[in-house]
């Protein structure tokens, strides 16, 4: 029978505080922002809210979700997320499935392999980005968000070790029942890559619904942000030009407030979404991370 060893105690014992410590220093802050957000003015403006609200107030969400700026921004990012994450994931099973083959199946597949990691080292730059942004014609639309991101080498290569490590004799007998490539990758591929393919989907994802830099950089109209940009731009500039207030609103509302109700919405999305997915992030990461 295995007996746990001193030093193996001490070391499991270490390991359980420091990620205790780590998960409440993830959760204090956002447990703070929801506080904040459901206070009322004087307390927030006093900086007295902690961990539970002060006096009691409901007027800033009331407020957030009747401005009409927040909500476009809120289906923008989205409709950014919804089709980043499945433009992301159709690139990357595709180039990854090729990359998965031998060098006599997919002849020039070490060039095309380096050339991918050669582009995680170097880039062309901001300016020469903007340039080609520019003259594509992709400024101030909606595909500026998605088309330069398409291709993550990263997840690329991460789903393609994952393919790597799929038995080489189904795709063997599938070929044999006359499967053409597109076949072997839909019906025995994918369908055995769903935990790398939900791990995958999770980073893309939280990606997309948390870029702003792109969307300020792009678009020039503040009706076309997504949720990250418009809060970086609110937060940043304290402006609140974009809603209109009653006296009683104006004297019961802060920007604290405001923007702490604001902040916890935009997280809301990924906070429901991760736990449905947790289950397949280590699994996936794991048995993408190395080859049999």
């Amino acid at each position: 029978m295995y007996h746990k060893t001193a030093p193996y105690r001490v070391f499991n014992i270490f390991n359980t505080c420091l990620l205790l410590l780590i998960a409440i220093l993830c959760i204090v802050p956002l447990v703070h922002v929801l506080a904040v957000s459901l206070s009322a003015k004087s307390a927030a403006d006093a900086n007295l809210v902690g961990l539970w609200p002060v006096e009691f107030s409901t007027i800033a969400y009331e407020k957030t979700i009747s401005n009409s700026v927040f909500l476009s921004s809120l289906w923008i990012a989205a409709k950014r997320t919804i089709t980043g994450t499945l433009a992301i994931l159709l690139v990357a099973c595709l180039a990854a499935y090729a990359l998965s083959k031998e060098n006599i199946q997919f002849k020039g597949r070490s060039v095309y392999a380096w050339l991918f990691i050669f582009t995680m080292v170097f880039n062309g730059g901001l300016i020469p980005f903007y340039i080609v942004i520019q003259r594509l014609g992709l400024m101030d639309s909606f595909w500026v968000l998605i088309l330069p991101g398409i291709v993550n080498v990263w997840l690329t290569i991460l789903l393609m070790n994952f393919f790597r490590g799929i038995p080489k004799e189904l795709e063997e007998a599938a070929l044999i029942d006359g499967s053409g490539h597109f076949g072997i990758l839909i019906r025995i591929y994918l369908p055995l890559s769903l935990p790398a393919l939900a791990t995958l989907g999770l980073f893309a994802m939280v990606w997309h619904w948390n870029s702003w830099f792109d969307g300020l950089l792009y678009l020039s109209k503040k009706e076309d942000y997504p949720l990250a940009t418009y809060l970086q731009t609110v937060i940043i500039s304290r402006d609140m030009s974009s809603m209109s207030f009653s006296r009683t609103e104006f004297d019961l509302l802060s920007q604290k407030t405001l923007n702490a109700a604001q902040i916890f919405i935009g997280a809301l999305p990924v906070l429901i979404v991760y736990p449905f997915l947790q289950k397949f992030f280590v699994k996936g990461l794991v048995m993408g991370s190395v080859k049999e």
